[in-house]
């Protein structure tokens, strides 16, 4: 596990999305250039697209077992959160 890294949460959103699905990476403790590759691999993994928003990063679609999967492989203890 990385020493740096808080409460990496992975959760899903539909509000003020018309009621489609965002997958939210939150807590990752990295600068924003990082936050901008680690996105980009994520999309790609994913097949979808996303954004990084003010240090969340956004991946279109429900992806939230795939990404944790992912974040733990990289050392973050990335858990789910929300229903």
């Amino acid at each position: 596990m990385r020493a740096d890294a808080g409460k990496v949460r992975v959760s899903r959103q539909t509000q003020s999305r018309a009621g489609k699905a965002v997958t939210l990476i939150t807590g990752l403790p990295l600068a924003a250039a990082e936050l901008e590759a680690l996105a980009r691999e994520l999309k790609r993994h994913c097949g979808s697209g996303g954004t990084v928003k003010d240090g969340v990063i956004e991946i279109q679609g429900e992806h939230r077992d795939a990404v944790v999967a992912q974040l733990v492989a990289r050392g973050f203890a990335a858990k789910r959160s929300g229903g």
